[in-house]
């Protein structure tokens, strides 16, 4: 089958942003954050938020994924095993507290489903959390800005921006989706494993920024690995199918990184990664400038493909989400 890549027909559909969605923005934020004052002179309450280090075991031995260090935990909230929170209510920063705990029957980790656990907690910090008001001290110490009403703007642009990139990016996604269902071509068992790792790892760099490992998110989930893996190898089969089309085109259309599109790239990386260029040039070698590289061109191929597409924008609509 021959590649198709030009004159693909697409539609941009645009949202617009609702007083109502807005308000709820803002609502979330309140609500994720709260004026937090450390305690030191009285017990953990349910609503307490608490830093501890934990290590579980069943029968005395400890399981993988059971240990954490500096792990915060919202108490009342539920995010950890029946029974593990409740247990933590009532006891002070320095306290040792043995928390007990039996995996439901269902638990997918099958290893552990049903079995009896302890947890040797360490508790180093208690803070209160309390919420703000939608004031103008709110949109000072949360929003850096004079007043509530200089906030909303900068929230309203904001989420215009967000929504008109998600946009145009589901659009290009849409395309080379198209251009790729014409491509013959299979990956291989391992192309298809290193996209996958791929994808976990970026799963795993999430959870990090959450203080969790991919183990402890199967623990407290029910998940297995092999159940993540088989969960993201249709995506990463479609990416694979995608990066391919993309190379094709590249080289059918003679598209070249320019030294500036490569420093947009580095300067990318460097932002997600909360580096400077000076921190990231003792990582920079042969493979990864080549992936640099890769992901220029990529940019590039979508973007002619962009370009070349017959395009029916939509009316804005309300966002409804």
């Amino acid at each position: 089958m021959e590649l198709i890549y030009k004159n693909l027909k697409g539609t941009l559909e645009k949202l617009t942003v609702t007083d109502e969605e807005v308000d709820r923005q803002l609502t979330r934020l309140q609500q994720q954050t709260p004026r937090v004052r450390p305690v030191t002179d009285r017990a953990a309450q349910s609503g307490d938020e608490v830093v501890l280090d934990y290590a579980g075991s069943v029968d005395g031995v400890p399981f993988e994924g059971g240990t954490a260090q500096g792990q915060t935990l919202v108490l009342g909230s539920g995010m950890f095993i029946p029974g593990f929170e409740d247990q933590l209510i009532g006891h002070s920063v320095g306290d040792q507290v043995t928390v007990r705990v039996t995996f439901p029957k269902d638990y997918r980790a099958t290893e552990l489903a049903g079995k009896d656990a302890e947890f040797a907690c360490t508790i180093h910090e208690i803070h209160e959390r309390m919420s703000y008001a939608l004031d103008d001290t709110f949109a000072k110490e949360v929003g850096q800005c004079e007043n509530y009403t200089e906030m909303r703007e900068k929230m309203r642009q904001s989420l215009q921006e967000f929504y008109d990139e998600r946009a145009e990016l589901e659009l290009q996604d849409r395309l080379m989706r198209q251009a790729a269902a014409t491509l013959s071509y299979t990956p291989t068992d391992a192309e298809l494993s290193a996209a996958v790792d791929a994808q976990l790892q970026t799963v795993q760099a999430q959870l990090a920024q959450r203080g969790l490992t991919l183990e402890q998110y199967c623990q407290f989930t029910g998940s297995t690995m092999d159940g993540l893996r088989a969960d993201a190898k249709p995506e990463a089969e479609t990416s694979l199918r995608i990066q391919k089309t993309a190379e094709i085109i590249a080289a059918l259309e003679g598209l070249r990184e320019t030294e500036e599109e490569l420093a947009q790239e580095y300067a990318a990386v460097c932002r997600q990664n909360g580096m400077t260029m000076e921190q990231l040039k003792p990582y920079v070698n042969d493979e990864f400038e080549q992936a640099v590289r890769q992901n220029a061109r990529l940019k590039k191929a979508i973007h002619f493909v962009r370009d070349h597409a017959e395009v029916t924008e939509k009316p804005a609509q309300p966002n409804k989400e």
